[in-house]
């Protein structure tokens, strides 16, 4: 009997540089197991990415961000995604991301194929702030059988932005990693911490936020591991504040290699501004065994539980003064580890999967 097969991707590269792209191959790797296939399509990347996707699909269309030039990128997607379902035939689509341009184009190309929509936090950021996106986002939506959220505050936002037409769509799936055997950080005695912050350097990241708390502090150490647009003004400001070899700055590192550098580090700081849809590298940094010191955001504070400690988003001083506080106290630092590693126990992401395998059958077995 041929295994049902679900069409969907990312209008990214192929590559391990974004949240989104791999929660999708964690995810979809384990939904083989669940009896499914994939396609996912994507742009053009290095094509050295060791993903779990059955089988990729290379789309042609020149990106276009939100703007004059958005329709015709959006135009051009739909007409390569009416060639992939004509020429794969899936049984269902996953649309990821509820404003993307391939989110929008499997929305107008699905035909009678059912679609579920799967929200990931910039999309949705994008629509709060911009009325293209916004559209964009409700034509998504109106088109999905139901729309998949990681958390309640997600969904609050979503049902907002649609004028709560579709309430009763929204399913809160929690977001999962895999998660390692046993913790590899763990506490150390002595005063100075040695800090990280790993991810996408844009300015919603806020990684300015540690390198002006840094400043606040002293003998303290952050290493800044990621890319981004914001990389050149952070390296200006660390600078500027002459914090010396207080602050390091390194690429991004590919996944399990990250995971090696957690052992190195007491505690990692997550500075997230406005929303954020999970927190993926935070949860990882918590299976490894880290405290999270992390802004106090809807979704997130509950996301990261007892296991990490908040702060008002920005607020360069308070997360100083958790800094200095977490150092003095080696006793605060074990309990924290204890409760990050117990806390990232929630989030496997075998459940994950299996949430969405549920979910995919009564997709499946419903009308559009």
């Amino acid at each position: 009997m041929t295994r049902p097969l679900i069409l969907t991707g990312i209008d990214l590269p192929l590559e391990p540089s974004c949240g989104s792209t791999i929660w999708c191959s964690d995810v979809y790797t384990r939904l083989t197991g669940h009896g499914y296939d994939t396609v996912f399509a994507h742009l053009p990347g290095s094509g050295t990415w060791q993903h779990g996707f059955t089988a990729t699909a290379e789309l042609e269309a020149r990106k276009a961000p939100y703007g004059p030039g958005f329709d015709a990128y959006a135009d051009a997607l739909t007409d390569e995604v009416r060639g992939l379902v004509r020429d794969h035939r899936p049984d269902l689509i996953h649309a990821q991301h509820l404003g993307f341009g391939l989110a929008l184009a499997f929305a107008r190309a699905a035909g009678e194929v059912p679609m579920v929509s799967v929200a990931h936090g910039t999309d949705v950021m994008a629509a709060a702030e911009h009325e293209q996106a916004r559209a964009v986002l409700n034509e998504i939506v109106d088109a999905s059988v139901c729309i998949i959220v990681p958390s309640a505050a997600m969904a609050a936002e979503v049902n907002r932005l649609t004028d709560g037409r579709h309430t009763d769509r929204l399913v809160v799936v929690p977001w999962g990693i895999p998660l390692p055997s046993e913790p590899t950080a763990h506490p150390r005695a002595g005063n100075r911490l040695r800090l990280v912050h790993a991810g996408r350097l844009d300015a919603n990241k806020s990684t300015i936020t540690a390198i002006e708390a840094l400043a606040r502090t002293t003998g303290h150490e952050l290493t800044v591991i990621g890319s981004g647009s914001e990389l050149e003004t952070l390296t200006r400001r660390s600078a500027e504040f002459d914090l010396g070899d207080r602050v390091v700055f390194e690429p991004f590192l590919p996944r399990q290699d990250l995971f090696k550098r957690f052992g190195d580090f007491d505690a990692m700081l997550f500075t997230t501004r406005t929303l954020e849809a999970y927190g993926l590298v935070a949860v990882e940094a918590q299976a490894h065994g880290l405290p999270v010191l992390h802004s106090d955001l809807p979704g997130l504070t509950a996301t990261l539980g007892a296991g990490g400690l908040s702060f008002p988003p920005g607020d360069a001083a308070a997360l100083a003064s958790l800094i200095d506080n977490l150092a003095a106290s080696p006793a605060t630092r074990q309990l924290l580890h204890q409760a990050a590693v117990t806390n990232a126990r929630g989030y496997d992401v075998t459940h994950t999967a299996a949430h969405l395998a549920a979910l995919s059958r009564t997709a499946t077995g419903g009308a559009r």
